[in-house]
């Protein structure tokens, strides 16, 4: 059964930095109010120690959400952000004062922002990634191909849990794509987390271009499966749903398919 079940609490998780504090006293309520969100098994989230989210993309609002859970689990989020964000005043600094990582997409620096994720997990911290890179394009809203970053940071650093969170409900009022958005009644939504995928079998391993695939596969597997269980329907068989955004001609990357 979801429900909103919170394991931070006074005395209790991670310590919120200064930027943090700031936009908990900014976003946290309204975020909370605007989204009727739920949790399962969000004691699986260790409280202390490091790891590696990985969650399905469903809506543009993700961010938002996903944010509120890994705060209401006891932890603080650090995500992989494009580089040109962190131009943006204001918005820029905050994003570093949290700990967030620039990305420059597309290019060989993209590396060093992997270099940097890795060092964030040797410090304990907590990296959220959505292994597809943009809002599934699958036409039943399944979890679709990934991109190879999510896989190329559990072999650089294959002590760290994969832990995966299926998430479910928030696009069928917030559906940019569309152009369907309906704020009310509230968006119900529902995050689950699962076991860590298990990946022992790919430590030590070559991460050749073939062996990235292969592990991408299975962590977006894995979400598949979760999300059915969280939908109460069988996981679709066969391939997963493939996706390509063309930018003069070429397909956008992520920091993992730029390494």
């Amino acid at each position: 059964m979801a429900r909103l079940h919170k394991l931070r609490r006074p005395g209790h998780g991670e310590k919120l930095g200064f930027g943090w504090r700031v936009v908990w006293c900014i976003l946290y309520y309204p975020v909370s109010g605007a989204f009727k969100s739920r949790y399962r098994n969000i004691e699986r989230i260790p409280q202390q120690g490091p790891m590696i989210i990985v969650v399905n993309h469903v809506s543009h609002v993700d961010p938002f959400l996903i944010a509120k859970f890994v705060l209401d689990a006891g932890r603080v989020p650090r995500v992989l952000a494009k580089e040109s964000i962190f131009d943006v005043p204001v918005v820029g600094a905050a994003m570093r004062t949290m700990g967030h990582i620039p990305v420059k997409r597309g290019t060989v620096d993209a590396r060093q922002s992997l270099a940097a994720a890795v060092d964030a997990l040797h410090a304990g911290k907590v990296i959220v990634l959505h292994p597809e890179g943009t809002v599934t394009r699958d036409p039943e809203g399944w979890p679709m191909n990934g991109k190879t970053g999510a896989a190329r940071l559990a072999l650089l650093a294959p002590d760290v849990p994969v832990i995966p969170v299926a998430q479910w409900g928030v696009q069928e009022k917030w559906d940019f794509y569309n152009k369907h958005v309906r704020p009310l009644p509230r968006a119900k939504h529902v995050m689950s987390v699962g076991e860590p995928i298990d990946l022992s079998a790919c430590r030590g391993v070559n991460p050749t271009p073939k062996v990235l695939r292969e592990v991408t596969d299975v962590i977006m597997r894995r979400l598949r499966d979760d999300v059915a269980a969280l939908r109460g329907q069988s996981a679709p068989t066969g391939e997963l749903y493939r996706w390509r955004r063309k930018s003069d001609g070429l397909e956008a990357t992520d920091p993992g398919d730029a390494a």
